[in-house]
């Protein structure tokens, strides 16, 4: 038991609480991603166990590179940010241009040689998040100062998020959320942030007037607040959901997993509930909570504003996707197509989700490495006053 952690000690570094979520996650993962990938592997003509071995890679990549994202100073990405950014745009124009459609959406760009398809979205979202959080950090002497300060985080918003949503509508509307968050808790005042709605409504409506989704995004709101007719994947969400009980009908014995388009992803909630209950359904959500606030605990407790501004953001930015896909799941808000960090089997959208976490897990163990180090260069000077004092 020492040897496990010693070992825990010296490379599970940041906060113990967030390593001991994401763990619980992946574990709810490859369990309830196996009950509902038969029908899947039936029409491709597969084992079930070969996509259970995909994904249980998946989720040891994801944990892999948040290992690596955490171990790196979280200082060292506002330098990357921007580069992250240029390279962003043009992938994100080639996905509306050429993008690989999966599951009737053109969000991908196939990389080749290794044949794995990549959603630019998931990098772009990631980029913008921190360097925003670095711009922020920059100019909080001069926040109130536009042309400097806010021009060229309106023009990076309102770019990024309009070349998602052309397609990927949900998506850009979390993103663009998260950076009226990151922007409050920045202290960009209220009149400015006016302004910022005003970029994501214009960009909002050009995507949905020139983008690939718009339409599909229209009638499914429209259909939310209708309500007249449930769409085919909430009707038989509902329904796993409704069947699910207490306690579920076991691991394995969902019927709904069956019939949903896409049980595996979209409404994975929605066949976690039919199997472990509302027991299970609350335990998940429980788990996201506590991610959120060790996340924004990580935020309050950094000294420096660039790690708090990093934190909240990336933080709420993953636990606010989760909420959307299990409030849709429920009954909440129309159908997004918004996969459960995590949870859902997902290619890269696993590494990027493992950076994510990773860098929240960077900014928590950088305070404290850096409160030690504090302590240890005081403890020096003044080992050396007394030295020289004695001399």
């Amino acid at each position: 038991m020492e040897k496990i952690k010693s070992w825990a000690d010296k490379n599970l570094q940041g906060d113990r609480v967030i390593w001991a979520v994401v763990f619980a996650l992946s574990l709810i993962s490859i369990l309830v991603v196996y009950s509902s990938i038969g029908t899947l592997a039936y029409k491709r003509t597969a084992s079930p166990e070969s996509y259970l071995l995909k994904h249980t890679f998946m989720v040891f990549l994801g944990l892999a590179a948040m290992w690596v994202a955490h171990k790196i100073d979280y200082r060292y990405y506002s330098k990357l940010s921007r580069l992250a950014l240029w390279v962003s745009v043009p992938l994100l124009i080639y996905t509306f241009t050429n993008g690989t459609t999966i599951n009737d959406a053109a969000r991908w760009i196939t990389l080749p040689i290794i044949n794995t398809s990549f959603q630019p979205s998931d990098f772009a979202s990631l980029a913008l998040i921190i360097n925003l959080a670095a711009m922020l950090s920059k100019k909080q002497q001069n926040i109130d100062d536009i042309k400097e300060t806010l021009i060229p985080m309106l023009i990076w918003c309102g770019v990024i998020c309009g070349l998602i949503a052309l397609t990927n509508l949900s998506t850009a509307v979390l993103l663009f959320a998260t950076c009226m968050l990151v922007m409050f808790i920045g202290r960009v005042p209220v009149k400015y942030l006016a302004m910022l709605v005003l970029v994501g409504l214009l960009a909002g409506a050009a995507a949905i007037k020139f983008g690939t989704r718009g339409a599909t995004a229209l009638s499914r709101i429209e259909a939310f607040v209708k309500g007249s007719e449930l769409p085919f994947q909430a009707k038989h969400g509902r329904m796993a959901v409704a069947t699910g009980g207490i306690i579920g009908k076991g691991p394995g014995n969902s019927e709904q997993r069956n019939i949903l388009p896409h049980p595996y992803s979209d409404f994975i909630y929605a066949i976690l509930i039919e199997e472990y209950g509302l027991v299970g359904g609350i335990i998940v959500l429980a788990l996201y909570l506590i991610l959120l606030h060790r996340g924004m605990k990580a935020a309050y407790n950094s000294e420096r504003a660039f790690g708090g501004l990093l934190s909240a953001g990336l933080s709420f930015d993953l636990v606010c996707q989760a909420m959307v896909n299990m409030g849709v799941v429920v009954g909440l808000g129309p159908i997004t197509g918004q996969p459960l960090p995590l949870i859902s089997m997902g290619g890269t959208a696993m590494v990027f989700t493992g950076i994510s976490v990773g860098i929240i897990l960077s900014v928590s163990r950088g305070e404290q490495e850096e409160n030690w180090g504090q302590q240890t260069n005081l403890k020096d000077s003044k080992d050396k006053d007394v030295e020289a004092k004695a001399a």
